[in-house]
């Protein structure tokens, strides 16, 4: 059987949503140190299990509007929301990338950093179960990237775990304080050992450019102080992102800019 292009669209969008479901049970459970594989899901309320025509991405959701079908306790958007994420996601690599090693390798990443992110923002702590192992795997991984060489991986690696602990270090030399968590040093280091040096030099640019402007964001709209503890996760996973899909034209056209 040949499958035209939507098709294939469509079956790639639906495996990207069935991905977001099991991403949902990694955020969750992950932080509190609970298995991803058992018990089955069940609602955190009443503790119901779910069955499988309960736990469709998307569409399970809909149809029960949005609550327990046992206890009726409302469900957070959040749940359907990271399964379109990672759906829009494998589209959007499917499309950069194709249907190869390669792209399955960065939409693995993405998903990885759409765990982290949401922990984080939850949690504001990045698992070392998964930063940890994700430096040496990623590694590995990278040697299906044609644009990366090994050499710029190990740099990238050394660059993103070496320049944010200075970072850190230099603050807490300054200030007494520690102003950002071993967490981000992995997690950089990590991002370094796929995208290379350049992707994480980039990634800490994007990472702390759209942070600053959150922050100050939710520090006008809040009225809090100038003290508000922001999670750096999230941003610099968005920087990431944005450099395995649009980082060689960015840099391409600051750099014409400069001339």
């Amino acid at each position: 059987m040949i499958f035209n292009s939507v098709q294939i669209y469509i079956v790639v969008f639906i495996f990207g949503l069935c991905i977001g479901s099991f991403l949902n049970v990694c955020i969750f459970r992950l932080p509190i140190s609970k298995s991803i594989v058992y018990p089955p899901s069940s609602c955190p309320e009443c503790g119901y299990m779910i069955k499988f025509y309960d736990n469709i991405p998307v569409l399970s959701y809909m149809f029960l509007l949005g609550r327990c079908r046992q206890c009726k306790t409302r469900i957070s958007v959040r749940y359907p929301l990271i399964e379109l994420l990672s759906g829009f996601f494998a589209v959007c690599t499917f499309l950069k990338f194709g249907l190869n090693l390669e792209g399955l390798v960065y939409y693995v990443f993405i998903a990885v950093l759409l765990v982290i992110t949401f922990i984080d923002i939850d949690h504001r702590i990045i698992p070392n179960i998964i930063s940890l192992p994700g430096i040496p795997i990623f590694f590995i991984a990278a040697f299906a990237v044609p644009s990366v060489t090994w050499q710029e991986s190990v740099t990238g690696i050394l660059t993103g775990g070496g320049s944010l602990y200075a970072v850190a270090w230099t603050y807490c030399l300054i200030t007494g304080k520690e102003g950002m968590g071993g967490g981000d040093i992995k997690l950089l280091a990590m991002m370094g050992g796929l995208i290379g040096w350049k992707g994480v030099l980039f990634t800490i640019f994007v990472g702390s450019a759209v942070g600053t402007i959150a922050g100050l964001i939710v520090m006008l709209y809040t009225r809090m102080n100038m003290k508000l503890a922001v999670p750096f996760g999230p941003f610099l996973s968005i920087g990431a992102i944005t450099y395995i899909f649009f980082g060689t034209e960015i840099i391409f056209w600051y750099f014409n800019l400069l001339r």
